[in-house]
């Protein structure tokens, strides 16, 4: 590029004068404290008047995510925290439903915890849905928690897990664990009663912990 280039370009660009900007400041001038004043405000928006969702009656979510602590039962996910005796029945829907019964029943009188695994449908609403009518008025604890499946490698329900009393969990790969001589396991299509009693006979270090649960189930 040349100096002659550069003048030529100098000379075909507009020159701006103090004339120009005031013009343009006249064209494009910020509105007075007066006109400001004039413009309608909206209207804060009615929360009331918005589409509301059908519903088909109150959820109580407590009877899910209400948890051990709702129920008056330590929480093993608590690492450090001495826990027990505790006593988790692992169950799932596509149990018969007289079984399924049978173990709410249970698990009402002797404090017992029923956990499962996952949602129904991936819906937490079909869930709660469907617990509460399992549960009707009886005062259970149901969770939904799948690293206690995997943290008692439970691979078939109903399965039966009790905590000795005083155990302590620690972090683990499913969040926290036990060690294999606090708990004892016991899995088959039976009931809590008949669950307990077996763990009696098969591991008698755990029949105290057992009675405590059977003593509740026939209100004593």
């Amino acid at each position: 590029m040349t100096e002659a280039d550069i003048a030529r370009a100098t000379r075909s660009q507009p020159t701006i004068t103090d004339k120009d900007i005031e013009a343009a400041r006249r064209k494009h001038r910020m509105p007075s404290d007066e006109e400001l004043a004039r413009v309608p405000v909206p209207a804060a928006p009615r929360i009331d008047a918005l589409p509301q969702p059908q519903s088909q009656g109150t959820i109580d979510l407590g009877a899910i995510a209400g948890g051990f602590d709702a129920m008056g039962a330590p929480d093993p996910a608590k690492a450090g925290m001495a826990v027990g005796p505790t006593l988790l029945v692992f169950v799932s829907f596509s149990m018969p439903d007289p079984a399924l019964e049978r173990l709410v029943d249970q698990a009402a009188r002797s404090g017992a915890t029923l956990l499962l695994r996952g949602l129904v449908d991936d819906s937490l609403q079909k869930t709660v849905a469907r617990v509460q009518r399992v549960i009707g008025q009886r005062k259970v604890g149901f969770q939904i928690d799948p690293q206690a499946f995997d943290r008692f490698t439970i691979t078939a329900t109903p399965s039966f897990v009790l905590i000795k009393d005083r155990s302590v969990p620690t972090p683990c790969a499913a969040g926290t664990c036990f060690a294999a001589d606090s708990y004892a396991l016991a899995a088959g299509d039976v009931s809590i009663d008949y669950a307990l009693r077996f763990i009696q006979k098969t591991a008698p270090k755990f029949s105290r912990e057992a009675q405590a649960f059977l003593a509740k189930m026939k209100g004593g």
